[in-house]
């Protein structure tokens, strides 16, 4: 899904409109798997753990996930994003 698809704009609009933390938590749990309310947040951690330093053998190793995975987050805040994470 591209940048500016129609679809990914509608997730955002409606994302922007909610108003408070209940709003926002019953959209999570309604459109994220089980699955992904775990993986999501856990991609959180990688990426405040690579912007504390911490290298991406000991992220890997301490959220059980794979380099790869780390590397992507490493890769995402070279191209300047999480910048208000």
């Amino acid at each position: 899904m591209n940048r500016n698809s129609k679809e990914l704009n509608e997730l955002m609009n409606v994302v922007l409109k909610l108003k408070s933390r209940r709003e926002l938590e019953d959209f999570l749990y309604g459109i994220l798997t089980p699955k992904e309310l775990i993986e999501i947040p856990n991609r959180l951690k990688i990426v405040k753990l690579l912007k504390n330093g911490i290298t991406h053998q000991d992220i890997s190793s301490k959220l059980k996930v794979g380099v790869a995975t780390v590397t992507r987050g490493s890769r995402e805040i070279q191209k300047g994003r999480f910048k208000y994470v």
